[in-house]
């Protein structure tokens, strides 16, 4: 390590003397070429003088915004002194996931917002420092599988997003043998079939995955019977159930015109994009694509499409820019990417010509209304109109809760009268032995959330198998 790297003694004070500085990323016209990832990672020089912006405060802010209570100032500490690999290892101590969740991670909207220097100098960049960390880990074989003595036990989890990865990984870290069934052909649900590799890597996924199997995780894929099983045959197999289906579905908007061809959604893009960049190209190559939205899958779709050959890419959203809810570093990069912003504006209807081809948006202005149960002001539409050129329209408006089918097993749990499944404090469903969490329980919801429930699911599952003693073998399916 350098000798020019700011040490502990500073941190108070670097703040003031230390401008943040993110790790550096690809040039534009470069990254656009592919779907690789665009950000490189701090050295270990760099790493030290960001961490020991960290000011220490005695009631750390950043822990609070953490949806993960992560305990953000304990491994910032120990990276400012140079200590990386105490550093790793408590960050993977801390979490399930954590490389993962890092990535994903809204940090501007969370923890980032949150720091005591936000306000008076631009926060300290946790997420690079995390993402230095997770990758000093595994570069350096901290990372290694962590598995307790059977304690005889066997659990299901349904689902192999990132709420099903981390409640089995919480799992055999106590002993459990953990059978996953997803009726996907890989696990990770969402993190892999809908989210760019510029954001995140399929690699790392795969990486987590491979270490899950060697921790002794069964995964039992592209198989369905688990999710049509009745849960009380689940529970004469196993312990315990996890019930970790992500169940939302993209909302619409019933426009005049929504029906037009070249109007579609933006997550069936998005995994065309990651796995077919032909049929991707032959949508929107040489065309001008409209973004309707403004959250993550509002811009990666934007930059997936810039990556895929559109001619031009505007986002419009409803509110204005303070307001949108994406990550503040993906938008900054869309703006390098020649992405446009239309802000407070919303499709009133969708212009076609015959056969029933798109060929525009007609768009109304809108300003701020009154504040929702949110926190966040409604938008008001007003008399001003104009219209957009566009070929293609991706609409991104977020998610609803997914209906169960008539016939889903999972209609005996009691669920709240907007349909999501009803947990105690362990996650425990309605139905002893069955736990659920993430989108079953809160309705769309982000890929933290998920992983907080499971890590929840975890000890709940625990508490409860520790009452009962009607079996000494792990049950077998």
């Amino acid at each position: 390590m350098s000798a020019d790297a700011r040490p502990a003694s500073d941190a108070r004070h670097a703040w003031s003397q230390l401008a943040r500085q993110d790790p550096a990323r690809r040039s534009a016209p470069d990254r656009i070429a592919d779907f690789l990832e665009i950000y490189g990672f701090y050295d270990e020089v760099a790493a030290r003088e960001q961490a020991s912006r960290c000011v220490q405060c005695p009631e750390p802010t950043c822990v609070a915004g953490c949806p993960l209570g992560t305990n953000i100032p304990e491994w910032l500490a120990l990276t400012a002194e140079g200590h990386f690999s105490a550093a790793a290892q408590a960050l993977q101590a801390g979490g399930n996931l954590p490389e993962i969740c890092a990535r994903v991670c809204p940090a501007d909207h969370l923890c980032e917002a949150e720091c005591v220097i936000n306000g008076q100098a631009q926060p300290v960049s946790i997420w690079a420092v995390e993402q230095f960390l997770n990758e000093y880990a595994f570069a350096h074989g901290l990372v290694q599988p962590d598995v307790a003595p059977p304690n005889g036990r066997h659990v299901a989890v349904i689902g192999a997003g990132p709420g099903g990865l981390a409640c089995a990984d919480g799992l055999v870290r106590r002993g459990y043998a953990v059978t996953i069934f997803d009726h996907r052909p890989q696990p990770g649900g969402l993190l892999v079939y809908a989210t760019p590799e510029f954001h995140l890597q399929r690699s790392i996924v795969e990486r987590r995955v491979d270490l899950l199997r060697r921790q002794g995780v069964n995964f039992r894929l592209a198989d369905a019977e688990a999710e049509h099983t009745p849960l009380t045959l689940l529970l004469e197999d196993f312990d315990a159930v996890y019930l970790a289906l992500g169940a939302k579905q993209p909302r619409t908007l019933d426009a005049p015109g929504h029906e037009l061809d070249g109007v579609h959604q933006a997550v069936p893009f998005l995994l065309q994009a990651g796995t077919d960049s032909a049929a991707a190209k032959a949508l929107v190559g040489g065309k001008h694509v409209a973004v309707i939205g403004g959250g993550d899958t509002a811009i990666d779709c934007a930059r997936a499409a810039v990556r895929s050959g559109a001619d031009s890419v505007a986002v419009v959203y409803r509110r204005d820019e303070a307001s949108l809810p994406a990550m503040r570093r993906d938008i900054d990069a869309a703006l390098e990417e020649e992405v446009r912003f239309l802000f407070q504006a919303f499709p009133i209807s969708f212009i076609g010509r015959p056969p029933g081809v798109l060929t525009g948006l007609q768009l109304v202005r809108t300003e701020p209304g009154p504040l929702g149960a949110d926190g966040r002001r409604w938008f008001v539409p007003t008399a001003t109109s104009f219209s957009l050129v566009a070929d293609v329209a991706f609409l991104a408006l977020g998610f609803d809760p997914a209906p169960l089918p008539a016939d889903s097993p999972w209609q005996a749990l009691a669920r709240t009268p907007q349909g999501a499944f009803q947990v105690d404090a362990r996650q425990m469903t309605s139905l002893p032995g069955v736990f659920a969490g993430g989108d079953l329980v809160r309705g769309p919801c982000t890929a933290l959330h998920a992983v907080r429930d499971a890590r929840q699911a975890v000890a709940g599952i625990d508490a409860f198998l520790a009452t009962r003693t009607d079996s000494s073998e792990p049950k077998e399916r």
